[in-house]
């Protein structure tokens, strides 16, 4: 790789640049809109700033100089030149025979031939394994190198754990334009916003059959790594670096210990209606739950549980309920195996199974599904060990922030034959004790979820949505065209290249006057579909971060995968085996029938 670092005087260059579900209703109720300022101030040459225009090309680094110039160090970007445009001809060589992600994405998701001689034949699918999650791996940045205070890298990025990290740095507050120096000199008014391009005008499906399984089990599996500290910020977290099932036992060890029953490993349970569910807040007094004190919620419809508002939402608790159970039922298990063994080697090996069951399903059932690839996906540690990936992960805002998939839910749900929208809903778990968790189940296979596009928002998460929005602004974060670029990915050269939707393409054009102005988040959801639940840059932009966050688990690494870490070949099998639908079948009173991320052939 060559170094080059280019000085010159130039006038400055335009033309650069799961699931929140009803549970943002729950945060927006909160303290949702406690988010306070970040810290950065406008430095006192604002205004002439050359690197508000992001001259630098191929993630080079813009460095202002007296007199207005810049910098560009190219520092390992495989380019030189002023504005690290012109590529070594190592780089030159490799991006032609590379094809670009488009091609690669379209190839993986059609239902070419290839795909079925591939999965048969285990040399092949394994090196096409390892190859996705190593080129994955790669493309998000270990160490980190921002945050969200700073426009430039600084130490805190790595040891300050409690920032969010950032792919890209903020834009600089004291740039012309809030999107650097193209678009409007303010961005639209965010009501408008939502009303011309997000809100629902009618229910659109998802159309690849996707039920509210799918649409819940992204909230409750993302949700364990995205904690925002929202007294603080949006920048700033609670959570740890990745798969902690922090969801399931407690973000700390206060919370782990109030929730086990201390006996045979087991997690504290307690039986309503012939069935075991998690305990009455009361009997655990010692857990935090983010029930607000202005809705009335009798005693016995407040729980303890791992994640202080997957009380609040049915669909959330009838996930947790069935970790809960799951995990007492691995604990029988290797009380079988070890009788010998004691309750707190028997909870932490337990701990360990479940954590490699979480992460088994979420690769072979959620992001199959969520991808649509036609190359089956597995979860396959050892395929990294001995390469270059790297065993450490921080989870970033840019993540966070466009896991927002409101477009998912929809205006209600059918159980049996009575119908409860979004609302009735919202703290309120008394459907599933109405009709029973087998029935709510069912319930959640058999309701189809909203397609995630544009004009698909339900209008009762309006508020939500306006936050998102607004923490977006606060973030400062970079435009789409920006991350496309980070990611590989061609940047749109019109609104119309962006949307496919002449209508919605002149709304957007209205609203932000430059394609390069396109805020990330209203991109990522105005993006014309394509062939996966989510537009393509959602899938290559969030792919990295979940590949890297998965597969960096320390459960994954060689001195952990291993029979031994989890109680032998047994405790090994239970994750080996581990699909969505053993999940439930082993968890549910009368059996279960159907279970999957798509609703059953047939349903209206």
């Amino acid at each position: 790789m060559q170094k080059v670092m280019a000085t010159k005087g130039k006038e400055e260059k335009g033309g650069m640049r799961v699931v929140v579900g009803v549970a943002g209703v729950v945060l927006a109720a909160s303290f949702l809109f406690m988010r306070g300022p970040l810290h950065e101030t406008p430095a006192p040459e604002a205004p002439d700033d050359p690197c508000c225009a992001f001259p630098c090309e191929n993630q080079g680094v813009c460095m202002t100089l007296p007199n207005k110039t810049y910098s560009c160090d190219c520092t390992d970007t495989g380019h030189y030149g002023d504005d690290c445009e012109i590529p070594t001809w190592i780089s030159w060589v490799t991006k032609s025979l590379k094809p670009d992600p488009e091609t690669i994405h379209n190839l993986i998701t059609s239902n070419w031939l290839l795909w079925a001689v591939v999965n048969r034949i285990p040399f092949l699918h394994s090196r096409l394994m390892t190859y996705v999650y190593i080129s994955r791996g790669d493309m998000v940045d270990s160490p980190p190198t921002y945050e969200s205070d700073h426009h430039y890298i600084t130490l805190d990025a790595y040891f300050n754990e409690s920032y969010y990290g950032r792919a890209l740095p903020p834009i600089p507050a004291h740039c012309p334009t809030p999107m650097g120096v193209v678009g409007h000199k303010e961005l639209p008014d965010v009501d408008e916003l939502i009303k011309k391009v997000f809100l629902r005008r009618e229910f659109i499906p998802e159309p690849h059959d996707t039920n509210l399984m799918f649409q819940y089990y992204a909230q409750h599996f993302t949700h364990q790594f995205f904690r925002t500290d929202y007294k603080k910020g949006p920048h700033i977290t609670k959570g740890q670096g990745g798969v902690d099932v922090s969801n399931i036992y407690g973000l700390n060890e206060q919370d782990r210990r109030a929730l086990r029953s201390w006996e045979n490993g087991k997690l504290k349970t307690q039986e309503i209606n012939g069935e075991e569910f998690p305990p009455y807040l009361k009997d655990v007094p010692a857990i935090s739950m983010d029930y607000p004190p202005n809705v009335p919620i009798p005693e016995t419809g407040k729980f303890a549980l791992g994640h202080p508002f997957f009380a609040l939402l049915p669909g959330l608790f009838a996930y947790a309920t069935i970790w809960m159970r799951e995990h007492n039922r691995v604990c029988g298990e290797l009380q079988k195996t070890h009788p010998d063994w004691d309750d707190e080697r028997l909870y932490q090996t337990a701990r360990l199974i479940i954590t490699g069951e979480v992460i088994k399903i979420t690769i072979e059932d959620y992001v199959q599904h969520l991808s649509q690839y036609k190359l089956r996906l597995t979860f396959e540690p050892q395929l990294t060990h001995g390469t270059r990936f790297q065993y450490h992960n921080r989870i970033h805002a840019e993540f966070n922030h466009l896991y927002h998939w409101h477009p998912l839910v929809p205006d209600g749900i059918k159980v049996n034959n009575t119908n409860y929208a979004i609302m009735d809903m919202a703290f309120n778990t008394q459907p599933i004790f109405k009709h029973g968790l087998d029935e709510f189940i069912h319930a959640m296979v058999n309701s189809r979820a909203g397609a995630l596009t544009s004009r698909n928002h339900a209008h009762s998460l309006h508020p939500v949505l306006k936050k998102v929005i607004e923490n977006g602004r606060l973030l400062r974060f970079q435009g789409l065209n920006a991350y496309r670029r980070r990611f590989a990915m061609r940047p749109f050269t019109s609104f119309l290249d962006l949307t496919g939707d002449p209508d919605l393409a002149a709304d957007l054009e209205g609203l932000y006057g430059d394609i390069e102005a396109v805020e990330f988040y209203v991109g990522l959801v105005t993006e014309r579909p394509g062939p996966s639940i989510t537009p393509l840059t959602m899938v290559n932009t969030g792919g990295p971060w979940s590949v890297k966050g998965l597969l960096a688990n320390p459960i994954c690494s060689p001195r952990y995968w291993k029979p031994s870490t989890f109680g032998g070949e047994e405790g090994f099998q239970i994750i080996k085996t581990a699909s969505l639908e053993k999940l439930f079948c082993a968890n549910m009173k009368s059996g279960c029938k159907n279970i999957s991320f798509k609703v059953p052939p047939g349903t209206p």
